[in-house]
């Protein structure tokens, strides 16, 4: 069977590359702006918040070079492969994350019952 090409106008490519590009600049100044608030409000839960916005940037930078990717695909198939990849990676790094985050509240639970804040 002959996989149909995605027949989309060069144009209409550039402009939704373009979005993306301006997106993640918006995206960029959102979370240059939230890493500035952090730090001038210290609190027990802010190595917490840092680590969890550092994530949410990771996987935000992942999804804007993901959407370029399939700006790009040429057919169905290479449509699926891309997201298939995506979705596998984003599996992997948020059960990577969310296992970072717990050992982190667990350290920070245990200094807490120590007197360490």
């Amino acid at each position: 069977m002959i996989e149909p090409k995605l027949e989309v106008p060069a144009e209409l490519r550039d402009l939704a590359e373009k979005t993306i590009d301006q997106a993640e600049k918006a995206f960029g100044m959102f979370f240059d702006a939230a890493a500035k608030s952090m730090a001038s409000m210290p609190s027990p839960g802010t190595e917490i918040s840092k680590q969890a916005l550092n994530f949410t940037e990771q996987n935000m930078k992942a999804a804007f070079e993901h959407a370029r990717k399939l700006v790009h695909a040429t057919d169905l198939q290479e449509a699926l492969r891309i997201q298939s990849e995506f979705l596998r990676s984003q599996f992997t790094n948020a059960g990577e994350h969310m296992r970072q985050i717990s050992g982190e509240a667990m350290s920070a639970a245990k200094d807490a019952t120590k007197g360490k804040f």
